[in-house]
């Protein structure tokens, strides 16, 4: 197996407790080096780390020997360096939410497919087996057919008022952030012929909206997905199905860590049973289907239609709440 040349370009939180430990304890990978624009960053990624370490992103997406790379930036700064990158021939994984607007995400598709390189919006909840449990319990009848889906994803107040979430010049807002969970969530349950029908914007004195909620119809209208999200609330991470014979209900959908063993509870005539699901790393699956994507044009370009819908559905949200 030839392993993936990959770098990373900023030192965000995730990329330090979550991605680059997957990345260091896979097969698949070879981690070449870090850029960082923080000196402070610099001289503890060299104390830290045995790889190269650069103070410029455009030096590691010059690297010729670099296949890949992952982007955890503020969201404003996404289109500027998955472009750069994918104009350097490099695939891309890039944190949520891949760009600011559909327009950027359309060029950044289409600079994909022309060059047959992956790009690929992180959202590690999709490889996790709770959600393919959930989708096997709807698939062999488990609670008939689907009437209505619930999801939420809030959290509590950030400690830094700094953070960038909060700050609209870097791509801040709750939609972009929580609200793109279950954005991706409708999509999976529902397929691709999806729309927003009503959506929600709360500010409160902020420049970024702090929580939100929507309604997401099928084309046929006959089923329904509503959600909540936002910043500075009660921390929820779930997912309701009810369906004509019974209940799915998920409580950490979207945030389970590796070593956490999730619960789906399964409720119809036949009582309600909760299910323990063995504690994964989602983190690392979704690094093994981005490698799988490398050498499979038809996974790339399905990976491609989902950045597109999901982009979609974002600005179809901005455009109902401003309506």
């Amino acid at each position: 197996m030839v392993k993936i040349n990959i770098g990373i370009l900023g030192f965000a939180n995730i990329a330090k407790k979550a991605i680059i430990p997957a990345i260091l304890n896979s097969e698949k990978y070879n981690l070449i080096g870090i850029a960082t624009s923080d000196i402070n960053k610099v001289n503890l990624l060299k104390q830290t780390y045995d790889i190269e370490i650069y103070s410029k992103y455009d030096d590691l997406i010059a690297e010729n020997q670099i296949d890949a790379v992952y982007i955890p930036l503020p969201n404003s700064m996404h289109y500027e360096w998955v472009k750069k990158s994918l104009n350097n021939n490099k695939h891309v994984l890039v944190e949520k939410s891949l760009a600011c607007s559909l327009n950027e995400v359309l060029e950044l598709c289409e600079i994909a497919k022309q060059k047959k390189l992956v790009l690929i919006e992180n959202f590690q909840f999709r490889f996790h087996k709770q959600l393919q449990y959930i989708l096997e319990k709807i698939n062999d009848g488990s609670i008939g057919a689907i009437r209505n889906i619930r999801s939420s994803f809030c959290f509590p107040p950030f400690e830094d008022k700094n953070n960038i979430r909060y700050n609209k010049k870097l791509g801040g807002g709750a939609l972009l952030d929580a609200g793109a969970y279950p954005l991706k969530m409708a999509s999976i349950l529902m397929g691709n012929e999806i729309k927003i029908v009503h959506s929600q914007f709360c500010m409160e004195n902020n420049e970024v909206d702090i929580w939100g909620n929507g309604t997401i119809t099928n084309k046929n209208n006959n089923l329904v997905f509503q959600f909540s999200f936002g910043f500075d609330n009660y921390y929820q991470c779930n997912l309701e199905i009810l369906g004509c014979e019974g209940k799915i209900t998920a409580n950490r959908i979207f945030t389970a860590p590796p070593g956490y063993n999730p619960e789906i509870i399964v409720e119809n005539k036949s009582g309600k049973n909760i299910e323990l699901i063995e504690n994964e790393n989602h983190f690392l699956n979704m690094l093994n289907h981005f490698f799988e994507c490398i050498s499979n044009d038809e996974l790339k370009n399905k990976e491609l239609n989902q950045n597109i819908l999901q982009a979609q559905l974002i600005n179809q949200f901005n455009i109902s709440s401003n309506g």
